[in-house]
């Protein structure tokens, strides 16, 4: 419900608040301040509101270039994660939202560039009109000023041949507001979660234009087209006063208005905005390259069916949790690409490990790199662990673990270290009982995970506590040929798909039915239910959790807890 979300989110929820708060109010108060501001009343004469509406949304743009790295100094969410290691867990939480963060600042990035560039395609028409105009209008004559002098210019075009294009591609302003631009909808585009999952290095590479952008931010506003009155020039001749007789010059000026008035450009600021941000992704970038420096051993590499690679390693100090995530370069590959990867070790086991799955051109290459037999292995570098450790699981005593497709992976580690900690008797774990889900098209990419689970299975049913996890494969694409080999061998102990004691279900699981399973077979309990998956079984989840929980708070509950990773 909206009530126990605001419970638990209530810090991105206050963050999001203050955000959307202060982008309004920026936008809000500079819109009125170029609106009305006196020293702009000769910059509106030519240009109307779309001043304002440059003005501001240049602020808004800034404000937000100022935050849109932050969410992506991995090194320094992790040191606030354990410098906050007191606070509330749902507190550093939060923090794994940095990536949703991060995307909602891109599209105010995207909207207010939007805005900035239409209104200036609205004032670069009007300084034309007004340069082209042979009327005594107020426009025409502040057009006509940079005859009088250096000092004088309020129109940046002086010429009847200038075109919008020519402006775009010779200024300063033009040209870089293009580029920046399209850097801008580059890293937009290459950053749907299509191309991030299948083409990651195309997502890598282009979002690496960041460096142009801020480049090209910074020059953006230095040579300052758009001019206002400066002060002295306000005192002397104040527009309220003296814009009249603009428009009907005297050969012999009496009165105090004679003095033509004066301008001065708005100096650039994006810089001060964008420093300190940038300074502190400088030296995020730099840590990861000393961090990226410390030696990784691979102590053993597992081919598993259907191209899925196992790397087990070990590296001085690392130190994780479950439910983390790394991330792995291997510069024979590649000295750019980082690849994001979860941890499919448990805290207890004396090495760290990943799977990696070919999709893509650098997985391809990585697994084929290790399968190549070489006697010296490829070097890798590992960056991390990130992410908050998945420790809610072990707080409730029967948990219901519903893992989708690849979300199944984190799981790996999850199931492993509680039965390390089952069998060491730690007092930490609460868990008596485990459900687990998965989900997935078709088992081959998850052999290996295949192997884990019969390995689990094995082990408690030697230790005599094979009830203790219990779990349903469901196969939610399959053809007739796996069907007629169901149907031949439907009385054998063990699985024909998976080789696994527990049946494989085909198609999709009835959640309801699931629930009220758990719920008979628990009276009493509090249900911790975690899923890692999209975000449609969330919804369906979320409702079964409330619909099955008791009104009775000493009987059942379900809780829901959406793992991001």
């Amino acid at each position: 419900t909206m009530g126990n979300w605001l419970v638990n989110h209530w810090f991105s929820a206050a963050v999001l608040a203050a955000w959307l708060g202060i982008n309004i109010f920026l936008f809000m108060y500079y819109f009125l301040y170029f609106d009305q501001d006196d020293r702009y009343f000769y910059t509106r004469a030519i240009l109307g509101s779309a001043l304002a509406w440059a003005r501001a949304s240049a602020k808004c743009l800034n404000f937000n270039s100022m935050l849109i790295l932050l969410p992506v100094c991995r090194n320094l969410l992790s040191f606030l994660r354990g410098t906050c290691s007191c606070c509330r867990r749902t507190l550093r939480k939060q923090l794994d939202h940095n990536l949703t963060f991060h995307k909602l600042v891109a599209y105010m990035l995207a909207l207010f560039t939007a805005v900035h560039t239409i209104a200036h395609l609205f004032n670069l028409e009007r300084y034309n009109q007004s340069q082209q105009a042979t009327d005594r209008s107020l426009p025409a004559v502040l057009s006509k000023m940079h005859l009088q002098g250096s000092n004088k210019w309020l129109n940046p075009i002086h010429s009847n041949q200038t075109t919008v294009e020519y402006v775009a591609f010779t200024t300063i302003p033009g040209l870089t507001g293009v580029i920046i631009t399209l850097a801008l909808i580059l890293m937009v585009t290459s950053s749907t979660e299509f191309i991030r999952r299948n083409y990651f290095e195309v997502f890598w590479y282009t979002h690496h234009l960041f460096v142009i952008y801020f480049i090209g931010l910074v020059i953006h506003g230095v040579a300052g087209l758009v001019r206002g009155q400066t002060e002295e020039s306000m005192e002397e001749v104040h527009p309220h006063r003296c814009a009249r007789y603009l428009t009907q010059k005297e050969e012999n000026c009496w009165h105090n208005c004679c003095k033509e008035p004066e301008f001065g450009s708005i100096p650039a600021e994006s810089w001060k905005w964008v420093l300190a941000p940038v300074i502190l992704y400088i030296f995020e970038r730099l840590l990861r390259v000393w961090r990226a420096r410390q030696k990784v051993i691979v102590t053993k590499v597992v081919m598993h069916p259907a191209r899925v690679l196992e790397l087990q390693m070990q590296k001085k100090g690392f130190r994780m949790e479950v439910g983390q995530y790394i991330f792995v370069n291997c510069p024979a590959i590649s000295l750019l690409e980082w690849h994001p990867f979860t941890l499919t070790s448990a805290p207890e086991e004396d090495f760290f490990s990943i799977h990696i799955r070919a999709a893509g051109d650098w997985t391809e290459s990585l697994i084929d790199t290790f399968q190549q037999q070489n006697p010296k292995m490829p070097r890798i570098e590992v960056d991390g662990p990130f992410g908050t450790a998945s420790e809610d699981v072990f707080q409730y005593e029967v948990a219901m673990l519903v893992g989708a497709g690849i979300g199944v992976t984190p799981f790996a580690s999850i199931l492993k270290s509680i039965w390390y900690k089952f069998q060491q008797d730690d007092q930490t774990l609460k868990t008596k009982k485990i459900y687990f889900y998965w989900l997935c098209r078709d088992t081959g990419a998850f052999a290996w995970f295949n192997d884990l689970l019969a390995s689990l299975e094995q082990k408690m049913a030697e230790s005599g506590k094979a009830d203790f996890l219990t779990y349903r494969l469901f196969l939610t694409g399959w053809n007739t040929s796996i069907a007629n080999n169901v149907a031949l061998r439907f009385d054998t102990p063990t699985d024909t798909v998976t080789g696994l004691r527990h049946k494989t279900i085909f198609g999709r699981p009835m959640w309801n039915s699931e629930f009220a399973a758990v719920a008979a077979a628990h009276p009493r309990s509090v249900v911790g239910v975690f899923l890692c998956g999209p975000g449609a079984l969330a919804k369906s989840l979320q409702k079964s959790c409330h619909q099955h929980s008791s009104l009775d708070p000493r009987k059942v509950q379900f809780y829901f807890n959406k793992e991001n990773f």
